[in-house]
This record gives C-alpha cells, sequence and structure tokens, in this order.
C-alpha cells in the first residue's frame, strides 16, 4: 500500500519527511516539482506534477491520499478515493460536503480522516484524554457544572509591534475576521458576528504564568458531542478559540475597521491587497522562531465549588528541527496515515480519534514535538 502525499507547502514538510525517513512506500504530488525536491529530493526521487487525473491512474487498493493542498481539493480527492478503494486525510475541518461522504465511504470500508494537524487535531486529542479522565475520576457526576475551553493560536516567538507574523499566506486569517462564532457562555448559546466583539483575557498555565487575549471562533457547540458531552448536562462554558498576544487587538484596530467595510467581489479583492501587503510586511524571516501555544481545560463544579479541574497546556517554538507549526500541523497527519495503513481507523468520515490507545501513542509522540507540554492539576 502506498502514501500519495499531495501538497508540499511550509506545513507539510516534518510530517512529509517523517513518512520517507521510516521507510514508507510514497509518492509526492506537488505542482511545481521544484519545490518538492528543494523540500524533500534528498530523500525520495518519487515526486511528480499533480493532476488529478495523474493521480487516479496511479492509485490502488488501500493505498492513502494526504491532501495538504488548498481546501478546495479535499472533498474531489476524497471522491477519488472513495472511488478507487483507497483511503483519504487531511488536516483541514470536515466541511459539510466531506460530511457526506459518510456512507459511500462506508460503503467501500475506506476511511476519511480529517482534523488530525494542530488546531483541529491535536486538541481533538486533548479534549479526548481529558473526558475520559474525568469520567474515570470519583468526582464525575452527570450533574456537575461543566466548563470547557480550548484556546490554540501561533505567535511570534519575539513580540513585535503588530503582535503577529505569518508562516503562510495572511488570506485565510483576514477571512476569518469576517466569521461568525458560536459558543456557549454562561450557560446560553452566544453568537458573535466578528472576533473583536469577543475578546477576553485568558491565563495560560504556564511554568512561567502568561496572559493572551482569545475570542471564540467558528462553531464551538458541534464539538460538545464530539467530544461525548451528554444531553442533560450543565453546560456553563464551551468555547473553542484562537490566541493572541496581549496588544494585539490595540495593533490589528485599523485592520478590523477596514474589514468591517468590506463585501462582495470588491471586498475580496481588497482582502487579496491586504493579504500581499501583510505578506511583504509580518511574514517570518529565514530562521526566525515561532510559537505555538495550546490550551484545552475541564472544569467540573458542584455547588459552585469545583471537584476537577485538568488543563493540558503545550508550547513550541521553531528550532533546528523547522518552525513549530510546520512540526505540529503534519507530525499528527503521519501519525493518522500510519494508524489508517495499520487498520486502526475505521470505514467513514472522521476527526482525530478518540480511541484512548491511539490518543496516548499519539500523545506520545506530540509531546517530543513540544518543548513544553503538561497537564496541570488545578486541584493538586
Amino acid at each position: 500500500m502506498a502514501i500519495h502525499w499531495c501538497g508540499t507547502g511550509l506545513s507539510a514538510i516534518p510530517g512529509l519527511r517523517r513518512l520517507l525517513e521510516a521507510g514508507h512506500d510514497v509518492t509526492v504530488w506537488n505542482r511545481t516539482t521544484g519545490k518538492a525536491r528543494d523540500a524533500v529530493g534528498d530523500l525520495t526521487t518519487w515526486i511528480e506534477a499533480f493532476e488529478i487525473e495523474a493521480l487516479a491512474a496511479r492509485l490502488d487498493k488501500g493505498d492513502v491520499i494526504v491532501s495538504m493542498l488548498p481546501g478546495d481539493w479535499h472533498v474531489p480527492l476524497a471522491e477519488l478515493a472513495i472511488a478507487q478503494a483507497a483511503h483519504f486525510v487531511s488536516s483541514s475541518y470536515i466541511a459539510p460536503q466531506m460530511r457526506a461522504l459518510d456512507a459511500s465511504a462506508r460503503a467501500a470500508g475506506v476511511a476519511l480522516v480529517n482534523e488530525v494537524g494542530l488546531d483541529p487535531g491535536i486538541d481533538h486529542l486533548m479534549a479526548h484524554a481529558l473526558m475520559d479522565a474525568y469520567r474515570a475520576s470519583p468526582a464525575f457526576d452527570t450533574a456537575n457544572h461543566i466548563s470547557f475551553i480550548s484556546y490554540c493560536g501561533g505567535v511570534p516567538k519575539k513580540a513585535n509591534p503588530f503582535r503577529y507574523k505569518f508562516s503562510w499566506s495572511p488570506l485565510g486569517v483576514l477571512k476569518a475576521l469576517r466569521s461568525p462564532s458560536r459558543s456557549i457562555q454562561a450557560y446560553s448559546e452566544l453568537t458573535v458576528d466578528r472576533p473583536w466583539d469577543a475578546i477576553s483575557s485568558y491565563a495560560a498555565p504556564l511554568p512561567m504564568p502568561e496572559t493572551f487575549e482569545v475570542y471564540p471562533n467558528r462553531d464551538s457547540v458541534p464539538f460538545m458531542a464530539q467530544y461525548g458531552f451528554e444531553d442533560g448536562w450543565p453546560i456553563k462554558e464551551f468555547v473553542r478559540g484562537t490566541l493572541r498576544l496581549n496588544g494585539w487587538a490595540q495593533a490589528w484596530k485599523h485592520v478590523f475597521d477596514e474589514v468591517e467595510t468590506l463585501s462582495g467581489v470588491e471586498g475580496d479583492a481588497r482582502l487579496g491587497e491586504m493579504s500581499d501587503q501583510f505578506w511583504a510586511e509580518h511574514a517570518y524571516e529565514d530562521g526566525e522562531p515561532d510559537r505555538v501555544v495550546l490550551c484545552v481545560s475541564l472544569n467540573a463544579e458542584r455547588d459552585g465549588v469545583p471537584v476537577w479541574h485538568k488543563t493540558y497546556v503545550m508550547d513550541a517554538w521553531g528550532d533546528a528541527r523547522g518552525t513549530a507549526m510546520a512540526r505540529l500541523v503534519s507530525i499528527p497527519v503521519s501519525l493518522a496515515v500510519e494508524s489508517v495503513l495499520d487498520h486502526e481507523i475505521a470505514a467513514g468520515v472522521h476527526a482525530a480519534p478518540s480511541d484512548p490507545r491511539l490518543v496516548e501513542r499519539w500523545m506520545g509522540e506530540i509531546d517530543k514535538l513540544a518543548q513544553h507540554l503538561q497537564i496541570v492539576d488545578h486541584l493538586a
């Protein structure tokens, strides 16, 4: 069974190199073969120009397609996988069109695995691990009031006046600023049209405590079921959100003010111009370390008093191995590929696994990628 790794952008390389170094049968597909050769040419000569027809001609039953391409490619490649009894892996969120392939994937006996990067991905693993530990504890009670938060962000290791730097095209960040979010706050659903209307402060339980600006992103509510929260539990807070350096909101106020005015085709064109400008002015320099902070916390209260409260806290930064972001996005993808090849993930559309054996094993590998990773017991 072969692996067909599509896309060799900045966030793809460590996971791809890990699979090659482990001796897997990997064909690398990229629109620009020269860039792929620069990235992994020391490990393989199996590098092809990406065209879906060419990939289809090389695809065999039981192979795995990995899509590190733009999101528009995920569903066509997943459909190709189903048609040829192959599997599919990506780090991206499960879009409705991907979810709709579940029955077809099950009928074909193939796994379509998504949300196995950093966020989404590692955050899911941490959430499943916390839920398993809480359920197994004497403190577990369906009447407990539950608070859950998951905040993740890529930030500069060395703060700058803009309070941010870009690892890849800023367009995705700018588009996300126009997206509403839905979360649970004070036992009620909270919908916010723009992130800057819901910025708050979060104290991360790092060895040297540090506060960040945070805000909810996307729609957090469906993830309650994904993490095993049951109907009837009193949910005080449930937020999946983004983490930024303190001062980010003020530094970006002029960005927010302009984004607020943009709409339609002209607005999209202006976002593209802003993206190009930000990439020129605020991209990481060669060798400049980035930083990733991820905190996932579960708190159970009874009569207003915490009875179980633990937080996964991860702090990673760029080093001789490359950027933290690239490691933490692509290494979990490579772990998912190996689990698919080993038939450890069932047929159908899936996010990061909840199987305790896989969670423990994957987290053991992820522990090697971060300079700091621990579970903080706030009641110890």
